[in-house]
């Protein structure tokens, strides 16, 4: 990536529903340029959609909880089965430490997040769990800043946004 693609990402994520041209205008560069990279970051996977992105707090899943789990010795491949049919379970991660796989949960209420801990625990694989409730979002997911942080230059043929 050089930074007419960070660029580029930097305009999607702003104007997600930009087109072609409206890019190709705000970046200064060819909309030829701009249809070739955007195919180019999806067929590397770097862009993987457009949205809409959803705030799951304002669409009434209010109460979050960071959980942890630990899977019997081989039962990763079951604990993916029996989480992915757990609705209040938003992502998970096999993950190093002292647990195997870290959840992000989302539920409606207090009572809401129970039944979705309890529905983690009915797996045969999960031998524990321990979970942290969220108070507030410190830092909301982002990748911009990341994607910045690494000097890139801008190719030689185009000009860079003004």
């Amino acid at each position: 990536m050089d930074a007419l693609d960070v660029a580029l990402l930097e305009a999607l994520v702003d104007q997600p529903r930009a087109g072609a041209l409206e890019l190709s205008r705000t970046l200064g560069v060819a909309r030829a340029t701009v249809q070739a990279r955007v195919q180019r970051l999806e067929e590397a996977g770097v862009v993987t959609g457009y949205g809409p992105d959803v705030d799951v707090t304002a669409a009434g899943f209010g109460v979050r909880a960071f959980v942890q789990l630990e899977i019997a010795q081989g039962g990763l491949e079951q604990a993916t089965a029996d989480l992915a049919a757990v609705p209040g379970i938003v992502e998970a991660y096999a993950v190093t430490g002292v647990g195997d796989v870290m959840c992000t949960v989302a539920a409606a209420s207090h009572e809401g997040l129970q039944e979705t801990l309890l529905a983690i625990s009915r797996s045969s694989v999960v031998a524990r769990s321990t979970s942290v409730v969220v108070l507030s979002t410190v830092v909301a997911p982002r990748v911009l800043p990341l994607l910045r942080s690494v000097p890139r230059a801008w190719p030689p043929r185009a000009n860079p946004p003004r």
